[in-house]
């Protein structure tokens, strides 16, 4: 009798695994991540073709390819930063590879998505709770690296404002006056954050939220990290931009900051895009298409391929070992 059951057991676990939703909603969230990234390849591809991409690329000279290339990458080095400083607030201690692995194919995938919030926050989800984070760490995770794009935004954007207010009227149409408000409202933003930090030990209330500020080491090293992204995603695009025709990295990397800063405050120019506006405020119309066919495909189009291509891999390895 004992043995019937014994024997019964491990097959009727089986069958409860199998009817268990959410281990089935997990694959199928896998499984539409993976979709969606092969239909954001096609989405992106589809737009131009093999023919232009090449030419394009091929006339920017191959010293600025391999430095966007390598800046591209140092910008997704320091988004994997974003993710092991994140954990460390959440209380987590997971290896960086792992941490590594988990934010590459999170931001890969949802820099082409967008609502990056939501769609990479998704995809962490998926890693992190495989290695025993609760859903509140998660959210904690999320959050963290959401700060620490805000406070580099407005520390760069900040100092960009005041250093170049020709280019921030220019491009905002705002007064002087105006644009140095903004520039003082957003440094303001890091220096409070820290300050809060360094002496605030308890939970901020607002309203029905509540926020752990963590401590100064982990504030400080965000401030760090922030804004050494937006320059690294500034001088890929600077390289690109300096194949086709003479620009200074002051000028891109003031232009990018300043756009992104007032896209969340007043219309750009055009109602186009952060990088669009960017390019067609440096380089005569025209004349930047190909830099802006480079410039995506380094910092968009070959790393959802990787992450893609990642993420499935690990979906699969998953599979396997279940």
């Amino acid at each position: 009798m004992l043995k019937t059951l014994d024997s019964a057991g491990p097959a009727q676990a089986k069958d409860s695994s199998r009817s268990n939703p959410r281990r089935w909603i997990a694959r199928a969230i896998g499984a539409a991540v993976v979709a969606l990234a092969a239909f954001l390849l096609y989405r992106t591809l589809r737009n131009y073709t093999l023919a232009e991409i090449a030419s394009s690329i091929a006339a920017i000279p191959a010293s600025r390819i391999v430095l966007a290339m390598a800046f591209a990458a140092a910008s997704y080095l320091c988004l994997t930063g974003f993710d092991w400083l994140a954990t460390r607030y959440a209380g987590e201690r997971l290896p960086y590879p792992y941490v590594a692995l988990s934010s590459f194919c999170s931001l890969s995938l949802g820099h082409n998505i967008g609502f990056a919030a939501l769609s990479s926050g998704a995809i962490r989800y998926r890693f992190y709770t495989r290695r025993g984070v609760s859903a509140e760490g998660v959210a904690k995770i999320i959050v963290f690296c959401g700060i620490t794009v805000g406070l580099g935004l407005a520390l760069l954007g900040g100092m960009a404002l005041l250093l170049r207010t020709d280019l921030a009227r220019d491009i905002t149409g705002l007064s002087q006056g105006a644009v140095i408000a903004l520039a003082a409202g957003c440094l303001a933003v890091p220096a409070g954050y820290v300050a809060l930090a360094a002496t605030v030990r308890r939970k901020l209330h607002v309203r029905s939220w509540s926020i752990e500020l963590p401590r100064l080491p982990l504030a400080l090293a965000q401030i760090v990290i922030g804004p050494l992204n937006f320059a690294c995603v500034a001088a890929c695009l600077y390289h690109v931009l300096a194949g086709v025709n003479e620009l200074s990295y002051v000028a891109v990397a003031a232009v990018y900051v300043i756009a992104n800063v007032t896209s969340l405050i007043t219309h750009v120019p055009g109602g186009l895009g952060v990088i669009e506006s960017v390019v067609n405020f440096l380089l005569p119309q025209g004349q930047y298409i190909g830099a802006l066919i480079a410039f995506r495909a380094i910092y968009y189009l070959i790393p959802l391929c990787i992450g893609g291509t990642l993420f499935a891999v690990t979906e699969l390895a998953m599979r396997r070992k279940r």
